[in-house]
C-alpha cells in the first residue's frame, strides 16, 4: 500500500502511458496459452490492454458438469487455502521493481494466468509492467469486471501482507473464475509500481478511458491478511466517526478489535460492495462496509481511504471496491516500520475467507 498520494498530480503528466498527453507509446506483449509471446508497440490513445480474440479455460473436461460452477456460492466454496498459502509464501520476498524476485513474481502472474487459459498481456507502460489476463464474456463481452492487486513492494521488506497477500488472492480467484462461463468479461491484473504512486494502475485506467472500456467494477486487494483479536488494536483516520458513524459504532461495539475486512466503496460501486458484504456474512467473515459519499471519491478529505490502486478508478469515474485489513491502522509492521512484514505474522484462515467472499462477489458481478 502506497504511503504517498500527493505525487499523483505530477505522475499524470509524466507516466509513460501518456495519460492524456500525446506522443507516448505502450508496449503490449501478449502471452498465448501455448507459452509463446508476441510484442507490438501501440499508440496510447485508443489502446486497450486486452487482446481481442477469445480464450479457453485450462480446466480438464470430463463431460460432467463442474459442481463448482453451479452458482457463485458454489464457486466460492471451492477455494484452495493450501494453494493460497503456497503462493503467498513464494511471493513474500523483497520485490522492488527491477529486482530478480520482482521479475519472478511478474512471471508467476503471467504464467499462471496463461496456464489457466486467460489471454495475457504484459503492459509495459515505460517505467513498469502490469500483467493483465482476460476471459471474454458470453453475452456482454464489452462489460468488464476486474480483480487486481499490486505485486511490487519497497526495498528491504518482504511485504507479506503488503501485498503478497493480495496477489495470492488474485491468483486463486483467477483459478476459480476460469472454471465457469460468465456473461461479462473478466480481467485479472497484477499492478506494478503501486508503491511509487499508483503508476501501474494509472496506466491501465488511462488506456481504458482512451479505449472507452466499460468497467463494471474493480475489486482491488491491498493488505488482506493481518488480524488482531486484542481490544483497541484497530484505529481509524481522524474524523472517521463523523462521516461513517454506522461503521464506527460497529467498531466501538466490538471494542475496536482488528478482526474484520474493510470494504471501502465508491457510491457507484454500492451494489457490488453490498454483494460482497452479503458473501462475507454467509461465511462468517467479519466486515466493515464503508461507502464514500457520492461525488467525494476524489476528495483529499478521504486521502487515507484512497491509498491504493482503486483510487485511479475512482478518479476516472469507474466503480471500485477496495478490500483491505486497513494497513498501519491495525498492523504496526506495515512497510516493516515496527518489525518485519512476514508470513508468520498473518492470519491465513482470514485471508482465505476474504478470497472466498471475493470469488462470490465477482461471480455475481460477472452475471453468474
Amino acid at each position: 500500500m502506497t504511503n504517498d498520494l500527493r505525487r499523483l498530480s505530477w505522475l499524470v503528466l509524466v507516466c509513460g502511458l501518456g495519460c492524456g498527453q500525446t506522443g507516448g507509446d505502450v508496449t503490449l506483449t501478449e502471452i498465448t496459452t501455448s507459452g509463446e509471446a508476441t510484442t507490438t508497440t501501440t499508440p496510447t490513445t485508443g489502446t486497450t490492454v486486452a487482446p481481442t480474440s477469445s480464450s479457453t479455460t485450462a480446466e480438464p473436461t470430463t463431460g460432467e458438469p463442474d459442481p463448482c460452477a453451479a452458482s457463485p456460492q458454489a464457486l466460492a466454496d471451492c477455494i484452495d487455502p493450501a494453494a493460497y498459502a503456497e503462493d503467498l509464501q513464494f511471493i513474500a520476498d523483497v520485490r522492488t521493481p527491477g529486482t530478480p524476485h520482482w521479475q519472478a513474481v511478474q512471471d508467476l502472474c503471467a504464467d499462471r494466468l496463461s496456464e489457466l487459459g486467460y489471454e495475457v498481456v504484459l503492459m509495459d507502460y515505460g517505467s513498469g509492467v502490469n500483467v493483465v489476463g482476460r476471459r471474454l464474456g458470453k453475452t456482454s463481452p464489452e462489460q468488464i469486471v476486474l480483480v487486481a492487486a499490486h505485486y511490487d513492494h519497497i526495498s528491504d521488506c518482504r511485504g507479506a501482507d503488503d501485498n503478497a497477500s493480495g496477489v495470492a488472492a488474485t491468483l486463486e480467484i483467477a483459478r476459480l473464475l476460469a472454471r465457469a462461463e460468465f456473461d461479462r468479461t473478466v480481467h485479472v491484473a497484477c499492478w506494478d509500481e503501486e508503491e511509487d504512486g499508483l503508476i501501474g494502475s494509472e496506466a491501465y485506467v488511462a488506456a481504458a478511458k482512451a479505449a472507452g472500456d466499460d468497467i463494471v467494477v474493480d475489486f482491488n486487494f491491498d493488505m488482506i491478511a493481518f488480524t488482531s483479536d486484542a481490544e483497541d488494536s484497530q484505529t481509524v483516520p481522524t474524523g472517521f466517526e463523523l462521516v461513517f458513524s454506522e461503521a464506527y459504532a460497529e467498531l466501538e461495539a466490538n471494542q475496536f478489535r482488528g478482526d474484520f475486512i474493510a470494504i471501502v466503496s465508491s457510491a457507484k460501486a454500492n451494489a457490488h460492495a453490498t454483494a460482497y458484504a452479503a458473501a462475507a456474512d454467509r461465511i462468517g467473515l467479519r466486515r466493515a462496509l464503508i461507502e464514500l459519499p457520492g461525488g467525494q471519491e476524489t476528495s483529499e478529505l478521504f486521502a487515507d481511504l484512497r491509498r491504493s490502486d482503486h483510487a485511479p478508478f475512482w478518479d476516472a469515474g469507474y466503480p471500485a471496491v477496495f478490500l483491505t485489513d486497513t494497513s498501519e491502522f491495525r498492523y504496526a509492521n506495515y512497510h516493516c516500520m515496527a518489525g518485519p512484514d512476514e508470513v508468520a505474522n498473518l492470519n491465513l484462515e482470514f485471508a482465505a475467507l476474504v478470497t472466498r467472499a471475493t470469488v462470490e462477489a465477482s461471480a455475481v458481478a460477472l452475471g453468474m
